[in-house]
């Protein structure tokens, strides 16, 4: 299920599809099961340089002026602070992607872990930085199937304080989307695609499989 740039797949939140080319051709290879783990988190980390490049568009900026070798030159600096939050363990695939753009960003993690059987998140550590309030918060999670561990993660955020809060994730499904509408309709969700649903077994179709695993050869 796709739609056009800027479209709002629900009343309650705001789908930014990235159609950006790169970032389809991108998206094609890493859901291709002949990629091995090398190519998958290579490609991993460009897809989410370009993902979070497009994210980051809406952070706050204040005017500043420097002086080149010729002349004053006006320009603006980013405003606010960064903090990255990965969910564990596949969110960390995408992690140094968004360091490189943000080198002086602060990183949390989330340690979710998806029983296989009922396909509900349980939370096995946290840690996150102080300062949230007044921070422009990135949740990175390549794959918003269910929707139980980003809900689970952006309560977490939210209680310690977190008011702006953006997710990006390499591939959603409609499900996923509808909980976080119904859970926190005000965090904004940034994917190259959605996709047609879920399966029995809880897994995004067309997908491209488990994300950690094939990041890590733990197939």
């Amino acid at each position: 299920m796709e739609a056009p740039p800027g479209f709002v797949y629900s009343s309650g939140v705001p789908v930014h599809l990235v159609d950006h080319p790169l970032v389809q051709d991108i998206l094609l290879s890493l859901r291709d099961q002949r990629t091995e783990p090398d190519s998958f988190r290579r490609m991993a980390v460009r897809i989410s340089v370009l993902l979070a490049t497009e994210a980051l568009r809406m952070l706050p900026v204040k005017p500043d002026t420097v002086h080149t070798p010729l002349a004053e030159a006006h320009g603006v600096r980013v405003a606010t602070n960064v903090v990255v939050v990965p969910v564990l363990r596949a969110g960390l695939g995408m992690l140094d992607a968004v360091l490189e753009l943000v080198p002086g960003a602060r990183v949390g993690h989330i340690g979710l872990q998806r029983d296989e059987t009922t396909a509900i998140a349980s939370r096995y550590y946290t840690k996150l930085p102080p300062g949230l309030a007044d921070s422009y918060v990135l949740l990175i999670d390549p794959m918003l199937a269910t929707g139980g561990s980003a809900v689970e993660a952006l309560d977490l955020l939210k209680q310690a304080g977190a008011r702006r809060i953006q997710i990006l994730c390499i591939v959603a499904a409609p499900e996923g989307i509808d909980l976080v509408t119904r859970h926190h309709p005000d965090v904004d969700i940034f994917t190259p695609v959605i996709d047609e649903r879920l399966n029995d077994k809880k897994y995004i179709v067309p997908g491209l499989g488990d994300f950690g695993d094939r990041l890590y050869g733990t197939l």
